[in-house]
Order: structure tokens, then C-alpha cells, then sequence
């Protein structure tokens, strides 16, 4: 037998060429940590300058707020929004937080929302929008609360500062919790609403919301208070009972249900018109409008019509 003889390979290790591959790696790791010391050195760098500008904005008095001017305010005095939005004192223009101070401003009742915008080079605008109020609403063992014309109760009623005598009372409503917010909702509340879209409402003075009769409304009888007047008059020199019958402070009290109220008013209006043409010695006391094919008048000194 013939044997086969192993090839043998050659050691090509040599001590060169390890020492190369090390100093190769070493160069490469210095490299990496020069060029991360060199990044970390310019973002320091960079922030130190960046924090150093703005203070040298913040504190130069060149940016200092010389003039505020606010748009769109009523019944919210200047000295309220200047305090609110902490601009009652020196600031800088750059100091303030415009979002911050909208958000304050909108926490004032009166205030609906807010915008606040710089002016170079020392100015500030706030325009603001306040609150319109709709009505009065009040409700048992509560405040009066004012509502505004979405229907959302904005504010407590303050007779004395608020000054919204005109506005009609609303009575007969409950409050309801929703989403963590106490509102008026529902068909009863819808109506009220509804109602009080209606153009013309200057004479209405009282409504009163009612789950199963609908909206019974106190409306002032324009057209016909001077004759009253005189016919309470005369009633009481005779003595006759109607007189007491007689609606006080010129109101007359008129059901409309839960619907079609600008025909129903229109149709209210028509029956004062004929009342004081045709019977101009009666008064009328009271309206029921709750069906329109079905109405139903009542007068002094006459029983209903």
C-alpha cells in the first residue's frame, strides 16, 4: 500500500501583522470618541450661546411691553384683563406665554374666548369675545344662572354687576350632568331654545317650561296698557271685582306647548289687535295657544272665548 502523504500549510502569522491590526483598531477607536467629544462640546457650546440670548432679550428693556391693546371688551373692565393676564406690571414682549394667557382670559366667565398676539417691537393685542346672554334661568334651592345663546350657563346671576334686566326669566328647568358638566338638555329645554330663536322677544319677560303642558310665557300687553290702566281705574271706583282679575304689571300669560311658537305669537298678537278694536272696554287676562285649531281667550268680565 501506497501511503498519502498530508499536505501541509504553512503558519502565515506573523508579529507584523498583528501589531498592524491592533494600531488600526486603536486609531479607529480614538477617532470615534474624538469626533463624539467634539459633537457633545458644540451642543453645550450651542445651548450655553442659546440660553445667553435669551436672556439678553428677556432682560433688555429694548423689548420692554410699552402698550396693550384690548379689543372687544363690554362688561369685563381694561384693570380685570390687564390682572388676569399678568400684564398689570413690567414684562418683557418675549417673557409672556400667549397661549397661557388665552387660556386664563377664557377662564373669566364673562369671557368666551381669547387671542393674544406680540407686536414688535413692545406691543401686545388681546382681542376678546364675551358672553352673550340669552336668559336668566332660575332654579329651586340654586343661584340664578345665566345662560348664553347655545343654552350653556356661563355664570351665576349678579343682579347688581350684571345688569341683564331686559333678558327673560326662565323657570321649570332641572340641571343634568353630562361628561362631567352640569348643562340643561332635553326636549322641555329644547323648546325653551326654540323658542327663544324667535324674533321680537322684547316683550316677553317670564318663561316657564312645564314636561307635559309645554311653555307658558308672561309677555307685556303693549298694545293695550294704557286702556288697561284706565279700566283698572274705573273698575275701582265702582268697586267691581274684576279689577284683581286685572294682569299685574301689564303681563298676560300665554300657553304655547312645544311648537310652532312664531305662529302662535304672530296669532297672540292678531287676538290683541281685534280684542282692542272690537272690544275696547275688555281686558285680556290670559292666552291658550297649546293647540292653534282650539283657542282660547279669557277677558275681564267675560268668560273665556
Amino acid at each position: 500500500m501506497v501511503s498519502k502523504q498530508r499536505k501541509i500549510t504553512p503558519n502565515r502569522y506573523t508579529p507584523d501583522t498583528a501589531a498592524k491590526t491592533s494600531a488600526h483598531t486603536k486609531k479607529a477607536r480614538i477617532k470615534k470618541i474624538s469626533k463624539t467629544i467634539a459633537v457633545t462640546v458644540m451642543i453645550i457650546t450651542m445651548s450655553l450661546t442659546a440660553i445667553l440670548i435669551h436672556d439678553a432679550v428677556v432682560q433688555s428693556p429694548f423689548f420692554t411691553i410699552q402698550t396693550v391693546d384690548i379689543i372687544g371688551i363690554n362688561r369685563v373692565s381694561r384693570d380685570v384683563i390687564l390682572a388676569k393676564a399678568g400684564l398689570n406690571r413690567t414684562r418683557n414682549l418675549f417673557e409672556i406665554r400667549p397661549t397661557q394667557i388665552e387660556m386664563k382670559l377664557a377662564s373669566l366667565p364673562w369671557i368666551a374666548s381669547a387671542h393674544v398676539k406680540r407686536r414688535l417691537f413692545s406691543g401686545v393685542t388681546i382681542e376678546v369675545e364675551e358672553q352673550a346672554p340669552l336668559a336668566i334661568v332660575t332654579i329651586e334651592n340654586l343661584a340664578d344662572l345665566v345662560i348664553n345663546t347655545q343654552g350653556i350657563p356661563f355664570k351665576e346671576y349678579e343682579p347688581e354687576k350684571d345688569r341683564l334686566d331686559t333678558l327673560p326669566v326662565i323657570t321649570g328647568m332641572d340641571l343634568t350632568l353630562s361628561d362631567k358638566v352640569y348643562q340643561f338638555e332635553g326636549p322641555l329645554f329644547n323648546s325653551v331654545m326654540e323658542m327663544l330663536k324667535v324674533k321680537g322677544l322684547g316683550t316677553i319677560r317670564s318663561i316657564h317650561g312645564d314636561p307635559h303642558t309645554g311653555i307658558l310665557i308672561q309677555a307685556a300687553d303693549t298694545n293695550v296698557s294704557d286702556t288697561r290702566t284706565k279700566d283698572s281705574e274705573a273698575l275701582a271706583q265702582t268697586g267691581s271685582k274684576d279689577v284683581e282679575e286685572q294682569p299685574q304689571g301689564g303681563l298676560i300669560p300665554i300657553k304655547l306647548g312645544f311648537d310652532r311658537f312664531e305662529e302662535k305669537l304672530a296669532k297672540a298678537a292678531d287676538i290683541r289687535k281685534y280684542m282692542a278694536v272690537c272690544f275696547p272696554d275688555k281686558t285680556i287676562l290670559a292666552m291658550d295657544l297649546f293647540d292653534m285649531d282650539r283657542v282660547f281667550i279669557t277677558a275681564t268680565g267675560r268668560p273665556s272665548l
